[in-house]
């Protein structure tokens, strides 16, 4: 089986403006005061998991000469463009039928290319456990973070009777919660936050997708003909934007009969806030970028 990783970097970052801006959002920037962007973070990460990985970006067309500037070892086949944002559960589909196409063998992880997490090493062991969980059967595997404080700024994963290893079967997934409600989750035990990373073989993915999404199935089966062909731009253009904008999770996560979850005790930061931004780095955000964001979500607010 080869294993292929799918990094979702289409987002436009605004909870971060204005260090991070619609023309250049956060996932290429150095916000964790690293050297390397965010995205050039995930890459090396990943690397760490299978050095032999075919990697994949799925971004907004105007981000792809962002893309092939920051990750040059990518092939330009490898980086999709979505004509118009319609959530990940298109995002992830698209991706996935062009990797079968011609790898129909593929063992897949899909990650978001913004988060930060510091030790490559225990990343790498918890990412292989579940890929060789998915390698031989109908399973998702979720990643899942032990969590540090009651944050209610993340989703949670209820675990639920263990698999194998560190594996468990999926209870529930949780929507962000009250601070009352994720104190609960933490005094009770048994729940993750949720990274947003998932693992699959393409044969479970496609299933899933037929099963719970069928509009966005077909759709990729209508673009499918043209993938690595003159025509793939076109008829992605035409039909991409038809499908119904709806995440993964909805689409598929919280339906799926076969939804697993690997705790993780690694350190991670979604770095969505400034809060986190200044936790990694230990250098403090101006005040004036501060109020600057607070203005923009007001305007935002207002429908300016």
């Amino acid at each position: 089986m080869t294993t292929h990783i799918v990094i979702m970097a289409g987002g436009q970052g605004t909870r971060l403006f204005p260090l991070s801006t619609p023309e250049k959002p956060k996932q290429f920037l150095d916000l964790a005061d690293r050297g390397r962007t965010l995205i050039q973070l995930t890459y090396d990460r990943f690397l760490q998991v299978d050095p032999q990985a075919r990697f994949w970006v799925v971004t907004s067309s105007a981000y792809v000469p962002i893309v092939k500037e920051q990750l040059p070892d990518i092939p330009a086949e490898q980086i999709l463009a979505e004509p118009e944002p319609r959530n990940t559960a298109p995002c992830i589909a698209l991706a996935c039928w062009k990797i079968k196409a011609k790898y129909p063998d593929a063992n897949i992880v899909v990650s978001p290319s913004d988060a930060y997490v510091p030790d490559h090493k225990s990343f790498a062991s918890t990412l292989a456990e579940a890929l060789a969980f998915t390698a031989s059967r109908r399973a998702i595997v979720t990643v899942g973070i032990n969590p540090t404080e009651p944050n209610t700024g993340y989703g949670y994963i209820q675990q639920g009777p263990k698999a194998e290893g560190g594996i468990h079967k999926v209870i529930a997934f949780k929507e962000k919660p009250s601070l009352e409600v994720a104190q609960r989750y933490l005094a009770e035990g048994g729940y993750l936050w949720n990274a947003g990373i998932f693992v699959w073989n393409i044969d479970t993915i496609e299933a899933e997708l037929r099963a719970h999404a069928p509009k966005i199935a077909g759709v990729m089966d209508a673009i499918a003909p043209d993938f690595y062909t003159s025509g793939e731009d076109g008829s992605l253009a035409r039909l991409f934007p038809t499908c119904e904008k709806i995440s993964i999770d909805y689409a598929v996560m919280e339906k799926s009969a076969d939804v697993y979850t690997i705790g993780a005790s690694w350190a991670w930061s979604d770095l969505g806030s400034f809060a986190a931004i200044e936790a990694v780095t230990g250098k403090t955000i101006p005040q004036e970028i501060k109020n600057a964001q607070d203005a923009y979500q007001a305007a935002k607010k207002a429908g300016k």
